[in-house]
């Protein structure tokens, strides 16, 4: 592949519903651009953006993927990314990289959860879009419907530029509603002219009327000649557009058939024509050197820097790391800086991605997309400049993952295999996180949802040939008191010379703090207990509070004083001392009414007004207490809760079903409260197995 200039690349991501359609699009745009000699198809796992044997097997997206197109003299950088909510880190890496976006919704479906989330994720990152409706082939799909769907739910901004002209519920040709004009398909990909039906008239005049009110928008002297009755050229009415669309006052819908590669040859036209070149974007970082901003602006003429946004590491090929170049011109032979892992590194040589096939190019212009091998020391999120201009960008902000599970080494000796897998796995995937929790000693996996962790245990499988089992994680509850006990033990054993005797009197009771696990006091009077046997008794209660006696949790809020006791002055040991305390501990403890405490997490569920009555319902049986509700912009509300951390369990799952996926929620640990009667002895009888 050429070397484009800045001015001449797009870099365009592919948004959507999962199934919309985005894979089998890219696969088209290859096939009419002539960079591949036919499609491959999903159901036969051979498509160039779907690599993955995860994703072949199931056949969706699972990771983004990188597809350069050239076409009418520019190159575009096609983003596929996947459309299933447990990969939206995936997703928010690809955007992170675009400039414009395509949402692409399908024609039978229509607007989807998918497509309102692609819509706020454009906002968010301020990105110029077009809608592509996609299955135009299928016997029910409706271009009407969805146009007036997405007019309900974004008003005017919607203006399609194609109408679909249908024969016997098949698709033969389109209207260009700019040109005024009608298109035959004659072959795959292949059109000619044709006149326009007589029946395709009334609504050809609605989306015309639209689209000429929307051009003589943008400037008084158009408004003035939109209302004097004057036409406007093809070229005025074009660039007026690519104005509306760079400024998101215009988003244009087109339609097509990916399977038959209707269409297509048209969105890459208008994808060249309308949306900008990364030039037209800004890009701002820091520059370490001065303290300075840095206005990368993915001017070729500045200082040299790129931003890492993805990062593929393969057991075949090797760890290739995802960059968008913001300033300057990057060439292979460059000795690159990191300034966030304070590393020099030597690319060596430069790639451009199709899928995972990489193709040597001997640099790259600002604003490109490309990938760079084996870099040490980088990762997703850094920034590479030269060591004379140091630059940093601001990192993605990425979803946090809120749903894990414990997992469990299949195999005894695989340990280190599998902790290596999933830290090649995680420099993957910045969503998904391996966690040692000591305390119950257990490692957990965090994802985005349930069936982000199962793939995710499906590919070390696959590709690093060890396995691990996901289970139900335990709950890092806690053991108090709720009253006070008073015990006098004595440790005595006798063993041929030397015995054994330690003999205190203790008082235990709740000291009021549940962050700490034990107050020591003593109050002995006349030497009944020597000092130096007072570390030993603190020693022993240090040892009892680890594994607590009611069902061996961690103990918290336990005030001990020692008041009495004896000694022997041969036999008396500090050994003697910390085990009569260990024994003390055990008595006082289970006399003073022990109980468990459960972890309490604070809660924020984001949902539309329309879900919250059965969200707050299915929070109740979770034994959660709703606090308030906050409203948000666009009809949404803040359910803020306390729930016991066990009724988390699964809710991932639950909320996208009660919600059609629109729902989302957020926590974090707030405190201890004692549990109810049932779970505790459902909690004490499961650990009495487990012993």
């Amino acid at each position: 592949m050429k070397v484009y200039r800045t001015d001449e690349i797009r870099n365009v991501v592919l948004l959507g519903h999962g199934g919309s359609g985005k894979t089998s699009l890219t696969e088209a745009m290859l096939y009419v651009s002539g960079a591949a000699n036919r499609m491959g198809k999903i159901s036969e796992a051979n498509t160039v953006s779907d690599f993955d044997k995860e994703e072949q097997k199931r056949g969706f997206s699972i990771s983004t993927s990188v597809v350069p197109i050239e076409w009418e003299k520019a190159k575009i950088n096609i983003l596929d990314t996947p459309g299933y909510f447990d990969f939206v880190g995936e997703v928010e890496e690809a955007v992170s990289a675009a400039d414009a976006a395509v949402i692409v919704v399908s024609g039978k479906a229509g607007v989807q959860v998918g497509t309102e989330k692609a819509w706020e994720l454009c906002d968010k990152y301020n990105l110029p879009r077009m809608v592509y409706v996609t299955e135009m082939d299928v016997d029910d799909a409706s271009f009407r419907q969805v146009v007036e769907d997405l007019t309900a739910r974004y008003g005017k901004k919607i203006a399609p530029h194609f109408q679909p002209i249908r024969e016997n519920e098949k698709l033969v040709g389109y209207i260009n509603v700019i040109k005024n004009a009608g298109r035959r398909y004659t072959d795959i990909g292949q059109r000619e002219e044709c006149e326009i039906p007589d029946y395709c008239l009334p609504n050809l005049q609605i989306l015309r009327d639209s689209l000429m009110e929307a051009v003589a928008e943008t400037s008084e002297e158009f408004m003035e000649r939109y209302f004097n009755g004057e036409e406007f050229s093809i070229e005025e009415i074009r660039a007026a557009m690519r104005t509306e669309v760079m400024d998101g006052d215009i988003v244009p819908v087109a339609m097509g058939s990916n399977i038959q590669a209707q269409g297509v040859a048209n969105l890459l036209s208008d994808i060249v024509r309308f949306f900008p070149s990364p030039d037209k974007r800004k890009c701002v970082g820091l520059n370490r050197t001065t303290n300075d901003m840095f206005e990368a602006n993915y001017d070729f003429a500045k200082a040299k820097s790129a931003y890492v946004f993805k990062t593929m590491v393969d057991p075949f090929i090797g760890k290739y790391s995802f960059v968008k170049v913001c300033s300057g011109v990057l060439k292979g032979d460059d000795v690159l800086y990191n300034a966030g892992a304070d590393a020099e590194e030597k690319p060596g040589k430069l790639y451009t991605m199709c899928g995972n096939k990489p193709t040597e190019v001997t640099e790259l212009f600002a604003g490109d997309i490309g990938a760079i091998a084996k870099l040490a020391s980088t990762k997703t999120g850094d920034t590479l400049s030269t060591k004379n201009t140091q630059i940093l960008y601001q990192k993605t902000d990425y979803s946090s993952p809120y749903t894990y599970m414990r997992y469990v080494v299949k195999n005894k000796g695989d340990e280190d295999k599998v902790s290596q897998a999933l830290a090649k796995m995680m420099a993957e995937d910045v969503t998904l996180k391996a966690v040692n929790d000591s305390e119950n000693r257990q490692s957990l996996l965090y994802g985005m949802g349930d069936q982000h962790l199962e793939i995710a245990a499906s590919k070390i499988a696959a590709r690093y040939k060890v396995e691990i089992t996901l289970e139900t994680p335990k709950v890092a509850f806690r053991e108090t008191i709720r009253k006070n006990s008073d015990v006098d033990m004595k440790y005595k054993k006798q063993s041929g010379g030397h015995g054994q005797y330690g003999h205190v009197k203790m008082r235990f009771e709740p000291s009021g703090d549940l962050e700490t696990p034990y107050v020591f006091e003593e109050e002995v009077v006349g030497g009944a207990v020597p000092k130096n046997y007072f570390p030993a008794v603190e020693k022993g209660l240090q040892d009892s509070v680890v594994k607590g006696p009611l069902a061996g949790y961690p103990v918290v809020g336990v005030k001990a004083t020692l008041y009495d006791g004896s000694y022997h002055p041969v036999d008396s040991s500090e050994m003697a001392f910390k085990t009569a305390t260990v024994q003390a501990f055990k008595k006082g403890f289970m006399e003073a009414h022990p109980v468990l405490l459960e972890p309490i997490a604070s809660l924020k569920v984001t949902v539309p007004d329309s879900y919250t009555g059965d969200v707050m319902g299915d929070l109740n049986k979770r034994r959660g207490r709703v606090l308030g509700m906050n409203p948000l912009m666009g009809g949404k509300q803040v359910i803020e809760a306390d729930i016991p951390m066990t009724g988390l369990f699964g809710y991932c799952t639950v909320l996208r079903s009660m919600t059609g996926g629109r729902g989302t929620y957020e926590y974090s640990f707030a405190r201890y409260e004692q549990a109810p009667s049932d779970v505790q002895e459902k909690e004490i009888a499961a650990r009495a197995e487990e012993e």
